[in-house]
């Protein structure tokens, strides 16, 4: 233990003192901290491709690092991450990364609802919101990557936006029947 925490809390602490300065890098130092603490310490918080709500948590620390902002994770059961299903995490970090990009605010929570049936998941924001109607045809991020995504692997996506009131994203895919294979 003594070893790991000199080997990774230590050495970011030593870093954001040097960055005192730069709020921004302090939290995404103090983020990225957390959770390698919270993986060390507690299985259940891993943010590999082993389950869907690692692999969530996973894309949500690539979101963080990558745009500087917190993206909260809450998952509510959890099964194998199986090819069927890797379409809505794919999605979920779309939707993850359009919020940093275009919500203007900092904050982006994403709670995912895994049971027998099927996976659920729903990407928020309390930022700048927009007409869905209003996006120009040869924007593709929401439509392509997210919309047409879902619907071509079997699942559905709705935006829910407005100027000003933020943005959701719901996702929803069924789970694959169990077979030999993927149970």
């Amino acid at each position: 233990m003594a070893a790991h925490l000199h080997d990774s809390v230590l050495q970011t602490l030593a870093l954001i003192q040097k960055s005192s300065g730069d709020a921004a890098t302090v939290s995404r130092l103090a983020r990225a901290q957390e959770r390698d603490l919270r993986s060390w310490l507690y299985a259940g918080e891993a943010i590999d491709d082993r389950s869907v709500a690692s692999a969530l948590r996973g894309a949500a620390a690539e979101v963080e690092d990558s745009h500087g902002i917190s993206v909260d994770v809450v998952a509510v059961g959890d099964c194998p991450n199986h090819e069927t299903l890797r379409p809505i995490v794919a999605a979920a970090r779309e939707a993850m990364t359009n919020a940093a990009k275009h919500a203007g605010t900092g904050r982006v929570d994403v709670y995912a609802e895994i049971d027998d049936a099927s996976v659920s998941v729903f990407v928020r924001d309390r930022g700048a919101g927009f007409d869905p109607d209003a996006v120009p045809e040869d924007r593709l991020g929401v439509r392509h990557s997210i919309m047409d995504r879902m619907t071509r692997h079997g699942g559905s996506a709705e935006v829910r936006s407005a100027p000003g009131e933020g943005t959701e994203i719901r996702l929803r895919l069924p789970r694959p029947e169990p077979t030999k294979e993927n149970s």
